[in-house]
């Protein structure tokens, strides 16, 4: 009944900003779930993020760049993405340097010394402004995420993406805390008290995410928080572990399980260092046939039936060091024994014989050995290629697939070899190289999306499954989590106190 009535007095609601106590309290994922509520409700919601760092991006349908999370809610939304959602990303290469992706192109690469100072802000401050203009005479309502802690007050001069950004949009902003990592009375509280009064004013309430165990034990806590910061509570969110929604960024993937399970097919993940574009594999988690874990272990390789070497923003430097530690080696060593081995992006480029950077485009090596599995030579390029792709297998009939390409360098066959591409693009192209049903390559991410590519990767499998399974519709599959995401939301939040607060005028 509620939502009737709010879908029957649509207005315009003010931008919504979910800023945070810290990074990782879960700020993506309760902006996803709003976007899809707002859809819901009759609203037509976009997202938006001002800075991201992340090593995982996504092509736009333009063939421009943007952080993955920002395209998951605009998925959620039920809008195609947009630079303007991300006007800045920025791409870790190593402790120190990131490339610049302004406006879905690179920029060039900045040490973080340089890339903050407040000399080279203002003119990437005019750019995300306007990005938030374009879509906010489109969207409504704007549904914004901070990032790390809106109260960094070291940074709060250069600040891109937090405070600043809300009040130049005129945001409502309700500050996220994490009670899962404890200290969520200081974190709640110190945050709020370290911001100027004027930004204090935005801050209209406190959700309070990752709950463990009996809601009704944190009733007075609620009330605590109340009287202390002078806002409102909207609601305590608690832990789930049923819904799936990409996540922003690799650091549990090292914890799912490596244990081979019989009546499946066993696939491993090499887990580089620096893993970029993860999320090519969560359709394989969700696959009942498969059984997917990430490694760098050697002897856990070994148990493999097929293993997928990933994308990786420091090819070379990923590369150095799975032959460093072994990897490089296990995996010819499962490759000659008869598993599966496929690369994608970076992994295609590290399957050849060589790689070469002559213009130091990812640093001082200009040539390294590849994994000599793939006849082919990769030359490393300061140009980008970003595109959103269709496509079929090459030497045999299958339906129409899409995915998208994020990479810079081009590969080639080497001297007296004959390109023998994976894919035929829509366009005439072609794409990656296939030397056997047991070891390909492709720039193609996403290409895992596709059930039909799956089938065609297990097929020299097929044997080991328990019993035959129906395919697996990944975008129904991910509607259903929006879905599942928004009615957890809506259960716990105190949604006719939002709308109420975003159609509220404020001196």
């Amino acid at each position: 009944m509620y939502r009737r009535k709010i879908m029957e007095t649509k207005k315009q609601l003010h931008p919504i900003m979910f800023a945070g106590t810290g990074s990782d309290v879960g700020k993506s994922i309760i902006a996803t779930a709003f976007c899809r509520i707002f859809k819901q409700d009759g609203y037509r919601p976009a997202p938006f993020k001002a800075q991201n760092m992340a090593l995982n991006s996504y092509a736009t349908p333009e063939g421009l760049e943007i952080g993955r999370a920002q395209a998951v809610q605009a998925e959620a939304a039920g809008i195609p993405c947009h630079t303007d959602m991300n006007p800045l990303l920025l791409k870790p290469q190593s402790d120190h340097t990131s490339q610049v992706v302004l406006n879905g192109k690179p920029i060039g690469n900045r040490n973080a010394y340089d890339y903050f100072r407040k000399e080279s802000r203002e003119e990437l401050r005019k750019e995300v402004h306007e990005a938030f203009n374009r879509l906010f005479v489109r969207y409504n309502p704007i549904v914004m995420e901070g990032a790390g802690s809106l109260a960094e007050i070291n940074l709060r001069e250069t600040d891109l993406v937090n405070m600043p950004m809300a009040m130049y949009a005129g945001a409502d902003v309700i500050l996220v805390g994490d009670i899962d990592r404890g200290g969520v009375f200081a974190s709640v509280y110190g945050s709020l008290m370290l911001l100027t009064p004027e930004e204090r004013k935005r801050v209209k309430g406190i959700l309070i995410n990752k709950f463990r165990g009996d809601i009704r034990l944190f009733k007075s806590g609620v009330k605590m928080l109340e009287e202390l910061c002078g806002i409102p509570v909207l609601g305590v969110i608690p832990y789930y572990k049923d819904i799936y929604i990409e996540e922003e960024d690799s650091v549990a993937l090292a914890m799912k399980a490596v244990r081979t399970v019989q009546g499946k097919v066993n696939i491993a993940v090499v887990l580089l260092r620096h893993l970029s574009n993860f999320t090519d594999f969560n359709v394989l988690e969700q696959d009942s046939r498969v059984h997917l874990f990430y490694t760098n272990n050697v002897d856990e390789l070994n148990k493999a039936d097929i293993i997928l070497i990933p994308g990786s923003k420091s090819t070379m430097d990923d590369l150095y060091e799975l032959r460093r530690n072994g990897v490089a080696q296990a995996i010819v060593r499962a490759y000659r024994k008869g598993a599966t081995v496929m690369g994608i992006c970076g992994g295609y480029q590290m399957m050849g014989q060589q790689l070469l950077d002559p213009d130091r485009v990812e640093g001082e090596i200009e040539a390294f050995p590849g994994l000599g599995l793939l006849p082919t030579i990769t030359r490393m390029s300061g140009e980008k290629v970003t595109r959103q792709v269709k496509f079929r297998l090459h030497d045999e009939p299958s339906e129409t697939m899409e995915g998208y390409e994020i990479h810079m360098g081009m590969t080639f066959p080497v001297e007296g070899e004959v390109m023998k591409p994976l894919l035929r693009m829509e366009n005439g192209e072609t794409d990656g190289y296939i030397l056997s049903a047991t070891c390909m390559g492709t720039y193609v991410h996403g290409i895992l999306d596709n059930p039909a590519f799956i089938d065609f990767l297990l097929r020299p499998h097929a044997h080991k499954l328990a019993e035959k399974v129906s395919d697996f519709d990944y975008h129904s599959f991910k509607e259903q989590q929006y879905d599942k995401l928004a009615e957890h939301v809506r259960t716990y939040v105190n949604l006719p106190l939002v709308y109420q607060l975003l159609t509220t005028d404020y001196d």
